[in-house]
Parts: structure tokens; C-alpha cells; sequence
């Protein structure tokens, strides 16, 4: 359809056109009219001089109908002006209203409109970044997770270098800022730098500006700094072996699943005597005194335990003391209530590192599977909540399921199901999503997939199940965006506050806030024996346990040998045998042990461990 002013241009043009042809037809009027003159003067044959009358006087009325046409064609284009006139005013005014103003950015394309509108959310929500479509970030298209859904669980994965680990570093500083307490892994060590804010560039305001953070600016978090054991530079944090149960030690320790069932027959014995396995000293005395001839009525009706079995454990346990372990075993043991805080409003974030045990990767995340166990003990149940109590992050989840039997992944997966119920999340990190067993990966609700490599046939096959996994989308075709995605950049999809899946995103993350760097092991040693967590766990606690107990009851049976009366003596020369063990020091501490052993049994909950 034309507008106004075409169609006036167009009339303006036939005006044009039949003033032309009139001018030229009233031309030809006035010649045939000079001709009749000419012929009436010289009073020539009639009839050629009615012939040029007649001639004469068709042109005049050709001329007269041009003249007609060619008005109302004028007339036409003058309406057709007026009209464009009008319609000009009418725009010039109405921009006129609009203070002439056009928009600061172009709008989203429909693409990343339509994707990031499946991220309005009502409540609180975590920014992720914006929307990329065929290579175009809109800073106006977020890409969100509501607060509410975060129990829900998540998945972050991608190749070695694609930004995971800032993304999970940009993860928990916006969830401490929202007062949700996070305990995170820290690997590689190069998370410290949550505690210090950033340093401020022109690269990282512009990474700001084009992802949505318009508020960007350098912040540190609140941050304590632990280790596993005594060995390393952060707060010593330590478990029971008793706390530690069997199911998880067994996976520390490499056991196969019959090894794994005799280790569990172990602490039964010990559970039942009321015996506390306190570190791996303790352990050893009851797995030597169990294959023991003295040890074997202990276990009558309930099974026995083999030498070349014991065996291996043993051999076990003296590798794990090699790596560190005997520093990680003991007391003071965690309390999980440090791990639940808020300083100033804002969730305080707990790295743990390494130390010791960095030849030993396995012992680290199966302790802090332990210590998710632990925290589902001693948590109340909350339901649906509208931020999480507290967000748990495994970093190189695959260690902790590689070689895993199947009642550590039973247990595993059942407490990723029921731990949501106490306000606790959990976000697993690795390099690719088939790590992760079905039935656990069945239960993330959110999904933050950073590039992957497919350089081998495996590694196409995880691609390819990778892509079967998200929903249905016709603005990427997946296997080559998750191939494609830059450094920093994630396909996302999260369960909305309804818990439906979202539309799939291409997404550029928002930079943290916080240093993108470590802050180094002497800083973070001073920061640790300035924490209030120090003087609760600092110094290394060893009390009364099993092997004090059962050497007191090997003392005591050696000296009943050695002090038997010689042959020929009195009763009365001296104190009768019985009065003697009765009065040995040692005899007195263990009867004191088994005296109390009823009511000291210790019952079990999830994974084996030991129930609070």
C-alpha cells in the first residue's frame, strides 16, 4: 500500500502529463483556425474550406476535453498534496509529543526476546548473564535462576578453561550477597580470591555492561578458609572414624564390596560395645584385636572376619595414614552449625582446600559428602522455601563417583532427593554431564553447560547425549553452539518458579565481583588464625577411645599371668587374684568403658554414619 505522499507525487505527475497533451492539442486548434482564415480569405473551393472548418473544429473540442482532464487531474493532485500535507503534520506533531526522542539501543532481536522472557521471574532471582543469538549479545535479555529453585539442585560442566570455575565463583558471591551461606570446594586454590574485591578495567566493564550488571562493582565476601586435617594452610577440619561410618570410609579407602560388608561388620562390633573409633589407631586396634584368637568369641553369631580380608584393609588404612589421613581423623570433629552462617546480613562462604590430602583427591570429596550426610542429620525440615538455607558446591564431582560401589550411589542419590526438604542445594561441577550417574543427574534442576570438546568418538557420544538431555529449541542447533561457546559463555536452562524447564539460552556470564585470582597461602593462613573458628578446632583432641581401651584389656590380661601366686602360698599371704585385677588402673578403665557400652551403642543413619 502507498503512502500520501506517493500517491500525491504520482498525481502531481499525470497533472503534469495531460497539461501537456492540452497545450499541445489547443496548438493545433489555433493552426487549423490560421489555415481556415487563410482559405476563407482567398475564397477558395467550399468544400475544402468546410473541410478545414470541420477539421478546425475537432481539434478545438479535442483540446477543450484535454483542458477538462488535465483540470481535474490537477485537482486530484492538489487533494492527494493536501492529504500528504496533513498526514505529514500529523507525524511531525506526534513526534513532536515524543520529544523527537529515539531509543538509547536497538531492541532485542524476537529470538532473545522470546528466550529471555521464559526468565521473568517474580521473586528474587540469581543473575546468570544474557542472551547471545547468531553471535549477538542483548544486554536487556537475562538469563535468571529464582532464588526459590536453587534447592532444586544444579549441574555445572564444560572442558578444562571454559569459565567454570568463575562461574561458580560468580554463583556464590550473589548468594551471599542474598544471605545464603555456601560451602564450596576449592580444588585448584584459586578461589581465595573470593575475599578480596576485584580490580576494576576497562575489559571487565564492558563484560559488565553487555551482560545485564549495570550495579557492577569490585566487592569482597565474608570467607573462612579450612583444610582437611592438620596439614594445610586453612582452619583444621577433622571427622571421626566412628562419625565417618563404614559405607564412606570404604569408598575412601578403595575397598571392593565384600571388603566394603566385612569393614561394616567392624563397626557393628565396635557400635555395639559402645567402643568410639575416634582416628585410625583406633581402628587398627579393633581389626587386630578381632583377628585375634581372643577377638573370635566376640564375633560368635554374627559372622567373622578373615585374616586375608582384615588384611587388606589394614593395608588400606596404613596407605591413607601415608597420605595425610592421620591428621584428618580425630577430635575436635566439625560441627555442621559453623558451616550455617550469616556476618552482616551476608552468607559467609566456606572453602575448603585440600592440604595434605592433594595426592588423595577421592578423600576430599567423599568428606564432604560426609559432611552433606552430616548436615542432613542435623538440619530441620523447611519444605519450599523462598531462598535456600544454605548451598553446597562440589567441585570435580567425578571423583567422588568414579569407582563408587553401588551402595555409596544409592546413598548418594538418596540424599540429593530428600536434602532439598531442608533447604539445602546442591550444584555438582565437572567437565562432562555423564559423570554424573542417571538417577543423580535426574535430579538437577538446573543446568549450566560451558563448552564442550569432542575430539574422540567418547567424547562425540557424551556431546550427543548431552544435546538429547536439554529441551527442545529452534534458536541453536546445540551440538554446535556447545561446541562453539566462548570462554565465560553457558547453554542454560533452569526449572522457573513453577518448576517448568526454560527455554534453552545461549548465555555470556556476568564477571565476578569478587578477585579473579588467589590471594596466596600466607594471607590465607592469616586469615585462618584470625578466625573465631580457630580456637575451636585448632588444637587436636585425644581422648579415651578404642585402643586405650583395648590396651588396657591386653595390659590386664598379661599382668593376671604374671602376678599368679607361687605354688605354696597362703590365701591370706596376700591379695587374691581376682582383688588384684580388680585394683589394676587399667582394668578399673576399661570395666568403666563396658559398664556405660549399653547405653553408649551407637546407631547409624545415612551412608553409615553415625546418627547425632
Amino acid at each position: 500500500m502507498s503512502t500520501p505522499q506517493e500517491r500525491a507525487a504520482a498525481a502531481r505527475k499525470a497533472a503534469e502529463e495531460a497539461a501537456r497533451v492540452a497545450a499541445e492539442a489547443a496548438a493545433a486548434a489555433e493552426e487549423a483556425e490560421r489555415e481556415l482564415a487563410e482559405q476563407q480569405a482567398g475564397a477558395g473551393d467550399g468544400a475544402k474550406v468546410e473541410s478545414a472548418a470541420a477539421k478546425a473544429g475537432e481539434t478545438a473540442a479535442v483540446a477543450d476535453e484535454a483542458a477538462v482532464k488535465a483540470g481535474k487531474t490537477q485537482a486530484a493532485a492538489e487533494k492527494a498534496e493536501a492529504e500528504a500535507s496533513k498526514t505529514q503534520a500529523a507525524a511531525e506533531q506526534a513526534a513532536a509529543e515524543a520529544g523527537e526522542k529515539q531509543p538509547a539501543a536497538e531492541p532485542a532481536s524476537s529470538a532473545a526476546e522470546e528466550i529471555a522472557a521464559g526468565y521473568a521471574f517474580d521473586g528474587a532471582a540469581l543473575e546468570l548473564g544474557t542472551v547471545v543469538v547468531d553471535g549477538t549479545v542483548d544486554p536487556a535479555a537475562r538469563v535468571r535462576i529464582p532464588m526459590r529453585t536453587m534447592n532444586r539442585h544444579g549441574l555445572v560442566a564444560g572442558a578444562t578453561g571454559t569459565g567454570k570455575t568463575k562461574t561458580l565463583q560468580g554463583i556464590a558471591e550473589q548468594l551471599s550477597r542474598a544471605g545464603v551461606p555456601v560451602v564450596l570446594a576449592d580444588i585448584k586454590g584459586d578461589l581465595s580470591g573470593l575475599s578480596q574485591p576485584g580490580a576494576a578495567n576497562d575489559k571487565l566493564s564492558a563484560r559488565a555492561a553487555e551482560t545485564g550488571a549495570d550495579d557492577w562493582r569490585p566487592a569482597g565476601y565474608p570467607t573462612e578458609f579450612v583444610s582437611l586435617g592438620t596439614d594445610g594452610v586453612g582452619v583444621p577440619i577433622r571427622a571421626t572414624i566412628t562419625s565417618f561410618g563404614p559405607v564412606l570410609l570404604s569408598k575412601m579407602l578403595g575397598l571392593n564390596e565384600t571388603q566394603e560388608s566385612t569393614l561394616g561388620l567392624i563397626f557393628h562390633w565396635a557400635d555395639k560395645n559402645g567402643l568410639a573409633l575416634l582416628d585410625l589407631k583406633d581402628l587398627r586396634a579393633v581389626i587386630t584385636h578381632l583377628t585375634s584368637p581372643e577377638g573370635k568369641e566376640d564375633l560368635k553369631g554374627i559372622g567373622g572376619v578373615s585374616a586375608a580380608t582384615a588384611g587388606v584393609i589394614l593395608r588400606a588404612l596404613v596407605n591413607l595414614e601415608a597420605d595425610g589421613g592421620d591428621t584428618f581423623f580425630g577430635e575436635p570433629e566439625l560441627d555442621p552449625s559453623d558451616l550455617v552462617r550469616v556476618a552482616g546480613g551476608q552468607g559467609v562462604i566456606t572453602l575448603f582446600e585440600l592440604g595434605a590430602q592433594a595426592a588423595r583427591p577421592v578423600m576430599f570429596s567423599t568428606f564432604l559428602m560426609w559432611v552433606l550426610a552430616d548436615l542432613f542429620q542435623t538440619l530441620p525440615e523447611v519444605g519450599d522455601v523462598d531462598k535456600p538455607k544454605l548451598v553446597f558446591i562440589f567441585d570435580e564431582a567425578h571423583l567422588l563417583f568414579a569407582d563408587a560401589s553401588k551402595a555409596f550411589l544409592d546413598q548418594v542419590e538418596q540424599t540429593v532427593k530428600l536434602i532439598r526438604s531442608k533447604g539445602v542445594g546442591v550444584f555438582f561441577c565437572t567437565q562432562l554431564p555423564t559423570d554424573i550417574p542417571n538417577p543423580v543427574l535426574s535430579q538437577l534442576g538446573a543446568r549450566i553447560q560451558h563448552a564442550l570438546r569432542a575430539f574422540t568418538p567418547d567424547d562425540q557420544k557424551a556431546l550427543s547425549k548431552t544435546v538429547r538431555t536439554y529441551p527442545k529449541t529452534s534458536a541453536y542447533d546445540l551440538e554446535k553452539a556447545l561446541t562453539s561457546l566462548g570462554t565465560g559463555e553457558a547453554v542454560v536452562t533452569v526449572l522457573s518458579e513453577r518448576g517448568a524447564p526454560t527455554p534453552v539460552a545461549w548465555t555470556r556470564i556476568q564477571p565476578p565481583r569478587s578477585l579473579m585470582d588467589t590471594i596466596g597461602d600466607e594471607a590465607i593462613r592469616s586469615r585462618a588464625l584470625s578466625s573465631s573458628l580457630h580456637g575451636k578446632y585448632g588444637q587436636t583432641i585425644d581422648r579415651e577411645s578404642a585402643y586405650e581401651i583395648l590396651a588396657a584389656k591386653v595390659a590386664a590380661a598379661d599382668e593376671t599371668v604374671q602376678s599368679a601366686p607361687a605354688p605354696g602360698r597362703s590365701k591370706g599371704d596376700e591379695d587374691s587374684t581376682a582383688e588384684r585385677i580388680m585394683k589394676n588402673p587399667a582394668v578399673k578403665s576399661f570395666l568403666r568403658s563396658a559398664a556405660t557400652a549399653a547405653g553408649r551403642e551407637i546407631s547409624r543413619s545415612i551412608f553409615g554414619t553415625r546418627k547425632r
